[in-house]
């Protein structure tokens, strides 16, 4: 009895004892075992976990993110780390966790498969794992958690497609599965998840249609597909959906029309976002009725018509966003946006907006922060009232026909940071009142005429990163202010203005920049050696100045340097052995001074990458540059050039008597004999003299057999000189047609000034007479192997043959900026505008690589004012000059030689270019021109079936959005380079920074 009494008083003091013991009582062995077990796979850099110590006094229920049960009070029922800077993977223990309800562990470095366990875990509700690097693909077993309500996996690394176990996952109201590599489509399914509330598959990569079940989310108020590759329209019952607050469809392939009682059936919209995809029709008016809607995203479609007028019947209205897009309508439609005084975004640009700008845009909210009309038709001054907007922080009038001064109450907007007034018509001087914008990190007043000085007050700017006001009428120096306090420089570009005067020493100050362009001005004197402090420094351009001296030593400090163009300068002595050092991609030393031996190391390798035309007493260098051999010991200098000595005293008498007779020896040196063969080359060549026998043998007598081509004024054929090591084309003038003479004397002096890579180059020419005693004139030009360019766009195309050549999409593109960059430096690049006059595919040879040259300057204008546009023409005539269907329309009205008609007649080629129909071909019966054709068919949205077959035919599988926005956008130049009036035009130089904008969109 005793016995058992004791056995009793032991068992009782046991139990107590646990039962008092704060460890026992707060301990699950399988919840903490899935703790630890998690903690153990787990970087902590932050220490969260600093708390997970198993200690018997302390229960887990205490440590930091862990809630456990009130009713059972072991039992752990959430963890919630969001944000602690963890990084490892889950273990597969946590599992075990049979109570746990909710788990965050949002916003960490967490990275692994997401356990298959977690389907054990049968009263789970609330998952929330967005923002790590999670992988593999979506637990099936997640199915199991049948109470589960909240599930967000945004932005991980999760693959494969949304298995179709989830759709028992009946209770889901919201799931999140944005930015993550998913594939396959929408899965019709989670049209059965009627408590949804929000669904997120932004950036999944889903491809196919939206699918019509999810019409059937009457709860749904957050939708989100956007920047996926959906196709297809979009169900019309998800606009029935009046919950629906968040609709966001963009960057997708969709298509179709936007109900125009959106307004009413989405009245609770607070965001609308259809932006780059392929909707058309109209804009719905009915968006005022919306009235809770802060953002409007339509960019990038091709919505026709106009602007809605009553958008300023939504007070909260911030984001409006409709450029590229077809939109017509007066720019004074803005006005209706005064009363939106919420409103911080507004981009209409890239439409067909037209008028001046209103002072109404003075009234605009002064919350406005971005700005964007550009790349429209807006005409008239900016109104002075825009210092009003006192918000802005980016501004862009680019590309719009903007006129008169540039307001200086821009100098007010304190906030700005970003400016771009870019190829507008703006005239007389910067105002200094810019150097107020102490916040200005870009300005961009590119392609204007603005003229006067620099202002130093730029210098103010001290955060400028981009500084561009190239293609303008300014002169004075380069301001010492603006190189010496922006330190942060990263791009600097004043080419092709009038600035005179030397570089500045304080460009050593710019460590940052990367690219300085200072091209085709007039400056002069030596390049600083401070420039070696530039040690960021890729691409320096110094082209078509005065520079003299030595090439700088500084530049030895610039091992990052991939461009660096000297030509066209005064540059005398050797060249430099340390440029073969640097990481130069491209050098050009063209049209210089220089001599001695040439490098062969680094750059100079690559006869490619390497100009150094116009430099007579270069020698050595590899031999593709073909440069005479450099002699061994390079004799004293002595004075060869007079042939005699004449010495007399210093006096007046004596200078006559020496200028008498230097002119009377250059005359006889100079003096040519065109009836014997002896005619002097005005063009430095191996090949100087060439007489009629010597063309005559290397064309094979003239034969048909050479004959490659035939024009107005003559015949070219294919031939070989130089003991028959160098191809030539020979243009032979039929000096029996009028005006064949002419023609040959234009092409002389017009190419004798030019040198570009994109212009045929001239060799030599022959004046002499045949074997019957006829004058005989010829041209000598290098031969392009693949002929010209209206060959390989008109070849046979009813052949069916695979390997028949023709042009890529991409080499129309390079041959459109080959072509583009040439006329560019026709009327830009010299110190005289030159008129080309005859534009079209046929004068328009292409070389070994494809690369474009422009020839045929027979109807060639100089125009001696490079500021002007028009130049008369010497005859007088009124006869038409140029080829029917290229020529400008003016031309026939008057008779000038424009640089404009030249644009007319490049916008022609460009458009021919990619629809392969000539502008006089029977396909255009129904239109006025080639131009109205493709400009009707951008305004019907059917350009890919008026783009040349061939590359329809040869690309079909690449045929893409990128492909067509490509040609949509190298349409829309050819239309407005092809305009009829003159003033309504591109100007070149604008059209080759497009094409090239283009080209590299298209790559990327």
């Amino acid at each position: 009895m005793t016995s058992s009494i004791t056995v009793e008083c032991l068992v009782l003091l046991i139990f107590f004892y646990f039962a008092s013991s704060p460890a026992t009582c707060s301990i699950n062995e399988a919840d903490l075992h899935a703790l630890l077990s998690f903690k153990e796979n787990i970087m902590d850099p932050r220490g969260a976990l600093d708390s997970w110590r198993y200690n018997e006094t302390v229960s887990y229920c205490t440590w930091k993110g862990i809630s456990c049960s009130r009713r059972h009070r072991i039992r752990v029922v959430s963890i919630d780390l969001n944000s602690q800077g963890l990084v490892g993977s889950l273990s597969p223990h946590l599992g075990n966790l049979s109570f746990l309800r909710s788990i965050n562990l949002q916003n960490n470095s967490l990275h692994g498969p997401i356990p298959q366990e977690f389907g054990r875990l049968r009263r789970l509700e609330y998952i929330e794992f967005s923002n790590n690097s999670f992988d593999g693909e979506i637990p099936r077993n997640l199915s199991q958690c049948q109470y589960l309500y909240y599930l967000n996996l945004i932005d991980n690394k999760l693959t494969g497609n949304v298995p179709f176990e989830l759709s028992f996952l009946s209770k889901l109201e919201a799931l999140g599965l944005a930015m993550n590599y998913l594939s396959g489509t929408i899965p019709s399914f989670m049209g059965n998840f009627t408590f949804l509330r929000q669904l997120s598959l932004r950036n999944c990569g889903f491809q196919g249609k939206i699918p019509e079940s999810l019409v059937h989310l009457h709860n749904l108020q957050f939708l989100v597909l956007s920047e996926n590759m959906l196709t297809g329209r979009i169900p019309s019952g998800l606009y029935n959906i009046s919950t629906i607050q968040v609709f966001s469809v963009s960057s997708n392939h969709l298509l179709g029309n936007i109900p125009s009682d959106i307004g009413f059936s989405l009245p609770n919209l607070r965001f609308l976002g259809f932006g780059d995809n392929n909707f058309t029709g109209l804009l719905p008016i009915s968006l005022s009725n919306a009235y809770f809607l802060k953002t409007i995203d339509f960019n990038k479609n091709k919505f026709t018509g106009p602007m809605p007028k009553n958008l300023d019947r939504l007070p909260d209205l911030q984001f409006l966003s409709i450029w590229s897009n077809n939109i017509q309508d007066d720019i004074s439609v803005i006005s209706s946006l005064t009363n939106c005084t919420n409103l911080i975004y507004l981009d209409m640009s890239s439409n067909f907006l037209t008028g001046s700008l209103p002072q109404s845009v003075a009234n605009l909210s002064t919350q406005l922060s971005y700005m964007s009309i550009g790349r429209n038709m807006i005409r008239g001054t900016i109104p002075s009232a825009i210092g009003n907007l006192i918000g802005l922080s980016s501004l862009s009038l680019v590309f719009n026909l903007f006129s008169g001064p540039i307001p200086s109450s821009i100098g007010g907007l304190t906030k700005l940071e970003e400016i771009n007034l870019s190829a507008n018509r703006f005239t007389n001087k910067l105002p200094s009142s810019l150097g107020n914008l102490t916040l200005l990190n870009t300005l961009f007043v590119v392609r204007n005429n603005i003229s006067g000085t620099i202002p130093p007050s730029l210098g103010n700017c001290s955060k400028l990163l981009v500084l561009d006001l190239s293609d303008n009428n300014l002169s004075g120096p380069i301001p010492r202010e603006i190189m010496s306090t922006s330190y942060v420089f990263g791009y600097l570009d004043l080419s092709n203005n009038n600035l005179s005067g030397s570089i500045p020493s304080e460009v050593s100050t710019l460590r940052n920049i990367e690219e300085l362009y200072l091209s085709n001005n007039r400056l002069s004197g030596l390049v600083p050696n401070t420039i070696s402090s530039c040690i960021s420094l890729q691409y320096l351009h110094l082209e078509g100045n005065s520079f003299h001296g030595e090439i700088p030593q500084g530049l030895s400090n610039l091992k990052g340097l991939q461009e660096l163009d000297l030509s066209r300068n005064n540059f005398s002595g050797l060249i430099p052995s340390f440029l073969g050092d640097l990481s130069l991609v491209e050098l050009n030393l063209s049209f210089n001074k220089l001599r001695g031996p040439v490098p062969v190391e680094g750059v100079f390798r690559n006869v490619s990458a390497v100009s150094l035309e116009e430099n007579y007493e270069l020698c050595g260098g590899i031999s593709e540059l073909k440069l005479p051999p450099c002699p061994s010991a390079i004799p004293k200098k002595k004075n060869s050039h007079i042939p005699f000595k004449i010495i007399v005293p210093v006096s007046i008498s004596g200078a006559i008597f020496i200028a008498i007779i230097a002119s009377s020896y250059i005359f006889i040196q100079c003096k040519t004999k065109p009836r014997n063969g002896k005619y002097t080359s005005p063009f430095e060549s191996q090949f100087r003299r060439l007489s009629y026998g010597d063309l005559l043998r290397a064309t094979n007598g003239f034969s048909e057999a050479s004959m490659v081509g035939s024009g107005r004024f003559g015949s070219v054929y294919k031939g070989t000189i130089g003991n028959g090591n160098t191809t030539v084309a020979v243009k032979v003038l039929n000096l029996h047609v009028r005006g064949a003479n002419k023609s040959f004397k234009r092409e002389c002096n017009v190419l004798r000034g030019v040198r570009h890579r994109n212009l045929l180059k001239i060799l030599s020419i022959s004046v002499s007479i045949d074997y019957q005693g006829n004058d005989f004139k010829a041209l000598i030009y290098q031969f392009k192997a693949n002929g010209s360019l209206d060959k390989w766009l008109h070849l046979d195309t009813d052949r069916q043959d695979e390997n028949m050549p023709y042009l890529t999409l991409m080499q129309r593109l390079n041959i459109a900026i080959d072509v583009a960059s040439a006329v560019e430096y026709l009327h830009n690049g010299t110190g005289s505008a030159v008129v080309h006059g005859d534009l079209k595919p046929s004068n328009v040879l292409l070389d070994d690589d494809m690369t474009a040259h422009v020839g045929d300057f027979g109807l060639a204008k100089v125009i001696s004012n490079v500021s002007s546009s028009f130049a008369a023409d010497e005859s007088h005539s009124v006869a038409v000059r140029g080829t029917i269907g290229y020529i400008a329309p003016e031309y026939g009205m008057v008779d000038i030689a424009s640089t404009q008609g030249d644009v007319y007649s490049y916008g022609i080629l460009l458009l021919e270019l990619f629809t392969n129909i000539s502008p006089t071909s029977d396909v255009l019966s129904d239109h006025a021109s080639l131009q109205n054709y493709v400009a009707t068919s951008l305004e019907l949205n059917c350009v890919m079936k008026i783009i040349d077959p061939l590359i329809l035919q040869k690309e079909c599988e690449m045929i893409n959005s990128s492909i067509r926005d490509c040609v949509v956008s190298i349409l829309r130049i050819g239309v407005v380079c092809s305009r009829e009036l003159p003033q309504d035009r591109m100007v070149i130089a604008d059209v080759v920074n497009e094409l090239k904008r283009i080209r590299i969109a298209f790559l990327a």
